[in-house]
């Protein structure tokens, strides 16, 4: 062969050999996040009901790596959300409310949100079903992603008349539940919602621009009005028994009395009213049954992602923003910084994410932003208040410093790690709890003067002063006037407490 024959050949080589490895290098994997509302740890692979059916949650746990110890860091709707899609704490931002819109907020005018992150870097983003609290009401407030689906949250109608008699906090319309008075699931929300999913799934599959996409779906049940067409009932005979949560009729004795200030005056009902009118097993049997719904909407979505031939490049995050009571300490809902308000799903799966793993260690939905960002490979985002979990992904037993903090109106936090729960009120009232040995928080130890080390630990990780309420704040908003205890603006008068 010529020397000039030799040489050619061997640029034609190298030139293939780069292009080679510029094939070869994966693309960014896609980004499906899916979220649930008011869903505590009643999944099956979490364990907190032995009676719950959750296949499809629990498949995509098997596949993926469940954080068994993760916490919201807002026990209400707004709060959570915010702080999850913009990685601030509501300490941070004053955000501790149904309102203020963040948008609103000056320290998250301007944010650059999850969706919005990954859209700067090359990824499409859309959006259907309840992700952020409210849509927005602006062109302004609606910049998180560039497509934003049909349905922003709620259950699609009520029937004719309640199903449950009238509550005795106001007898709010969605504080209902039972049987929904149709036999087609087609009417509800998150059916469209989940429908919606596979529709553009489809379509994404068929994208030939090479641009990854971020979505986010977002379903609205269990979140009152607990309606369910018969089917999901069906899982749940009642000849069979409802297993009740654990509320034994002394539980809040060593609770201090600031606790109720969290929660004074909701629609929510409180465990007195369900027993007196013979409701408790129904409502216990209708957050199952959404819940079931529900875990049915997640598999036909997670069934389009592998049908779609989407699923071997797709990171999958699963989160619910809160937890819920269902008579658990004397009440119903969320407002609290106890277990059952705090406690959440959390799972990522996908591509590189080892499969079937749990991990103890304390997590917050806070993590989520940097997380993902962090696992695709995204240019580290300045300013995140969360820290990325991959450590954890890779590891389950990998070290973590920070424990969960939630807080519910400034003043009032918890501190949740991997054995336990602090709480510190606004007034500086007190709660702690082992779970190693007191899984349902029945025990406060906080007087007890043999944990004041565990104490001191837990509460330097509190910070001194949470940022006030930001302007405009409203609906489930608890502040001091004048030296006197407001909720919702009104003042508090512990003779008026509703038990």
């Amino acid at each position: 062969m010529k020397k000039s024959g030799f040489i050619a050949l061997v640029i034609l080589g190298l030139i293939g050999c780069t292009g080679d490895e510029k094939t070869a290098e994966k693309p960014l994997p896609n980004v499906l996040f899916i979220a649930i509302d008011d869903l505590n740890d009643w999944v099956g692979a979490l364990g907190g009901h032995p009676q719950i059916h959750t296949p499809n949650i629990d498949r995509l746990a098997a596949r993926g790596v469940l954080f068994a110890n993760a916490h919201t860091q807002a026990t209400l709707c707004n709060p959570s959300r915010v702080s999850i899609l913009t990685g601030y704490r509501p300490s941070s931002t004053g955000i501790y409310n149904l309102l203020p819109h963040f948008r609103d907020v000056e320290k998250t005018r301007d944010a650059v949100t999850l969706p919005q992150y990954f859209q700067q870097h090359g990824y499409k983003t859309l959006s259907n079903g309840k992700v952020f609290h409210t849509l927005g009401d602006t062109d302004v407030k609606r910049v998180d992603f560039e497509e934003w689906g049909p349905i922003g949250g709620g259950t699609a109608g009520h029937p004719p008349q309640k199903l449950v008699p009238a509550t005795h906090m106001g007898n709010h319309p969605l504080i209902d539940w039972g049987v929904y008075p149709a036999e087609d699931d087609s009417v509800r929300n998150d059916f469209k919602v989940a429908s919606w999913a596979e529709e553009r799934l489809a379509a994404l599959a068929q994208n030939e621009d090479g641009k990854p996409f971020f979505m986010a779906v977002g379903f609205w049940l269990p979140h009152v009005p607990l309606f369910a067409t018969q089917k999901w009932f069906d899982l749940y005979p009642m000849e069979a028994g409802i297993q009740l949560p654990p509320a034994p009729d002394n539980e809040r004795e060593d609770v201090p009395d600031f606790a109720w200030y969290l929660h004074w005056y909701l629609p929510e009902v409180r465990l007195s009213w369900l027993k007196e009118n013979g409701q408790w097993e129904n409502f216990v049997r209708s957050y199952m049954a959404t819940i079931s719904f529900t875990d049915a909407q997640v598999g036909r979505v997670l069934d389009a992602l592998e049908a779609e031939g989407l699923a071997d490049n797709t990171i999958v995050v699963l989160w619910s923003d809160h937890g819920f009571h269902l008579g658990e300490k004397g009440i119903t809902g969320k407002n609290t910084l106890w277990e059952r308000s705090t406690r959440v799903p959390l799972i990522f799966a996908g591509p590189g994410i080892p499969q079937g793993n749990v991990v103890a260690r304390p997590a917050e939905l806070l993590d989520i932003y940097p997380t993902l960002v962090d696992w695709v490979g995204l240019p580290f985002k300045e300013g995140l208040e969360g820290v990325s979990l991959k450590p954890q992904l890779l590891d389950p037993t990998a070290d973590r410093e920070r424990p969960a903090i939630t807080t519910h109106n400034p003043g009032n936090n918890s501190v949740r790690s991997e054995r336990w729960r602090y709480i510190r009120y606004a007034n500086g009232a007190e709660e702690l709890y082992d779970h190693q040995l007191d899984p349902h928080e029945h025990v406060n130890l906080a007087q007890n003067p043999e944990f004041r080390a565990v104490k001191d630990e837990l509460r330097g990780w509190i910070r001194e002063k949470d940022e006030p309420h930001a302007p405009g704040s409203g609906h489930r908003n608890l502040e001091q006037v004048d030296g006197v205890w407001h909720w919702e603006g009104n003042p508090i008068v512990w003779e008026e407490l509703v038990k």
